[in-house]
């Protein structure tokens, strides 16, 4: 990694997951390889701070440390890439479990238990899948109605119109949601104490 950690990746540590590491490399995987229109991809990165505020959006009270499970949902990519489901599962048990204790390095790492609840899990779900249904109808080519049925109607009450971001911008807003979200939950200083005068 470029913070210099080395990540066993059949039996990852919790020790040597970086945020800035899971930050920069998902500012540089783009989202449905890279299929989509505009000057740049719309990166993972991007995509789970939106994933993030959709969690927000349908549920406003919920616990920062489920929203930062929400902002680390696809964070296992930052090594592994973005592959899409139907491959994953073409692939088999061996890669899910492969995601799955990377998964769980990464949520140690963070202050959150290795799974999220189930709740939280189908929460996390339904706001992928309503950002799914945004960046294919705006990015990817998909008609709206073949949107509905692949992915399912957006919470009727949120709207969303995708710009994609330069990695450097993808990386940043990333880092600040993080941060954030840590400070909330009280594993960060408060975000005035991030600045000296």
């Amino acid at each position: 990694m470029l913070s210099g950690r080395r990540l066993d990746l059949l039996d990852p540590s919790p020790f040597d997951i970086e945020i800035e590491d899971i930050a920069h490399g998902l500012a540089r995987v783009a989202r449905w390889n890279g299929q989509t229109l505009g000057d740049h991809a719309f990166s993972v990165a991007q995509h789970s701070v939106v994933v993030e505020e959709i969690v927000a959006h349908i549920q406003p009270d919920i616990a920062p440390k489920w929203r930062l499970a929400a902002l680390l949902h696809d964070a296992s990519e930052y090594v592994i890439g973005d592959m899409i489901s139907p491959f994953k599962s073409a692939l088999g048990f061996n890669y899910k479990e492969f995601e799955a204790r990377l998964e769980s390095a990464i949520h140690l790492r963070f202050g959150l238990p290795p799974k999220s609840p189930v709740a939280v899990k189908s929460l996390i779900k339904k706001a992928d899948r309503a950002c799914a249904f945004f960046e294919a109808t705006q990015l990817a080519g998909f008609d709206r109605k073949e949107s509905l049925r692949l992915f399912g109607a957006p919470p009727p009450d949120y709207d969303l119109v995708i710009q994609p971001l330069p990695a450097g911008q993808a990386q940043a807003r990333y880092l600040e949601r993080y941060r954030l979200l840590a400070g909330a939950m009280g594993a960060l200083p408060a975000p005035d104490a991030w600045h000296t005068e």
